[in-house]
């Protein structure tokens, strides 16, 4: 049986399904079709009802919960990892507080959940620019954008380009509600049979196991689909947002995902959810 995967070409992503694609663990008959996209691009296919497995966004989630359930392994949470707030020039954080339409702020997607703590956090920043999220620095360099909301890599390579953090959003979600901040998770098309659910979930923890048991043996393959990057900052970028919620959510994991709905329909930010979230 073959399989629609998507996730994105960043380390973290490659080096939770190195295993699984390159059947490094015992795929139990299931083959798997990659599509290797920015997140923004995953969270559309989804919208779409384009892939059976697929990294998204929890923000863009809400929009599909109907038809996708959220796996318990791969996904993306932690302390520490939030998406930033940049800017080429110096800004009081007060400044963001009061209604500044002049001010454009680069965003690497509507429906990413950095948008949607950016949302809580400045509501007043309404000025918005989609930009794929690689672009998000060069843009504020070449002055097309005030402010950049970054992630990914990009959390480790803005400063040498002589931006500034202007706040953190995922410090500012963690002091909110003392959860993990959600930022990324895999889900699963609705119709598939139960049984090959179940299966897929089990296979991408034991894709993640074996990453962990052997951090180096995708490395070429993480290398390849990267951006240009040093080994260390790979690795640092897959020490942030790999751990053991990428193994499986738990209670733990869950709460945070339960938080991020409930705080997001108290604040009309998502609509309401009738389904069960999780598999």
């Amino acid at each position: 049986m073959k399989l629609t995967l998507g996730f994105s070409p960043c380390p973290n992503d490659t080096f939770i399904f190195d295993a699984l694609i390159h059947h490094k663990i015992d795929t139990e008959g299931l083959e798997f079709e990659v599509f290797y996209d920015d997140v923004e691009t995953l969270n559309q296919k989804a919208m779409k009802g384009e892939l059976d497995i697929t990294k998204l966004s929890f923000h863009a989630f809400a929009y599909v919960a109907n038809q996708y359930a959220l796996l318990d392994a791969g996904s993306a949470l932690g302390f520490g990892v939030g998406p930033l707030l940049i800017s080429k020039n110096h800004f009081d954080e007060s400044e963001l507080q009061t209604p500044n339409s002049e001010l454009k702020v680069g965003i690497p997607g509507k429906y990413t959940t950095a948008n949607f703590l950016l949302g809580i956090a400045y509501p007043h920043l309404l000025n918005k620019q989609e930009l794929v999220f690689s672009e998000i620095e060069s843009a504020l360099l070449n002055d097309q954008i005030d402010l950049g909301l970054i992630i990914h890599e990009n959390r480790f390579t803005y400063q040498d380009k002589g931006l500034n953090k202007i706040v953190d959003l995922g410090d500012y979600w963690e002091k909110l509600t003392g959860c993990a901040i959600p930022l990324g998770g895999i889900v699963i098309n609705r119709n598939l049979d139960r049984e090959v659910q179940l299966k897929v979930n089990r296979l991408i923890r034991q894709s993640v196991e074996f990453a962990f048991a052997h951090p180096k043996s995708g490395i070429d393959f993480i290398r390849q689909h990267a951006q240009a990057m040093e080994e260390s900052v790979m690795y640092k970028h897959i020490e942030l947002y790999v751990n053991k919620y990428s193994i499986n959510l738990g209670e733990e994991g869950r709460k945070a995902v339960d938080t991020l709905f409930k705080l997001a329909q108290e604040r009309n930010i998502i609509p309401a959810i009738k389904e069960n979230l999780y598999i």
